[in-house]
């Protein structure tokens, strides 16, 4: 993206967090018009809708940036929440679950885990059972009555 193009998604962003959502969708379709794949763009403009409470543009747009990215857990997060503000339960939970299948491939370099290693992960959950004894006998049960 050249620097103008930037500038102008710089601007949409500013204008989005400002509560603008009109400024912010004329923004980012300057940006589409130019480069329709801007896929941060589609996204962008896709939240900007749904703010604006117009779900029906917005899941429209997030069927855009699914169609760019169908694996992008961002995608499936956005496409539910949008199907569920517009009354549409049953496709709001299937891009739920998109949403989590794909959280579930990514790579582990991709995943925001606190360690890189998932082998070393695993092994912390390992049972050691070193210096274990087991007793021969065990104390009375002072809880349970004999009556």
């Amino acid at each position: 993206m050249d620097e103008h193009m930037q500038k102008i998604f710089d601007d949409g962003i500013f204008a989005f967090s400002q509560n603008d959502y009109e400024d912010a969708i004329s923004n980012f379709e300057k940006i589409l018009a130019s480069e329709p794949n801007h896929f941060d763009a589609l996204q962008s403009l896709g939240m900007a809708y749904y703010r604006m409470e117009n779900y029906p543009k917005a899941i429209e747009i997030g069927h855009l940036a699914e169609k760019q990215k169908p694996d992008e857990q961002s995608v499936h997060t956005n496409l539910s929440l949008f199907y569920m503000k517009n009354g549409e339960k049953l496709k709001a939970e299937h891009h739920g679950l998109q949403a989590r299948i794909a959280a579930w491939k990514k790579p582990d370099s991709e995943k925001n885990t606190d360690t890189s290693d998932s082998s070393e992960e695993l092994k912390m959950a390992e049972t050691k059972p070193e210096n274990i004894v087991i007793p021969k006998k065990f104390p009375d049960m002072p809880w349970k009555n004999d009556d």
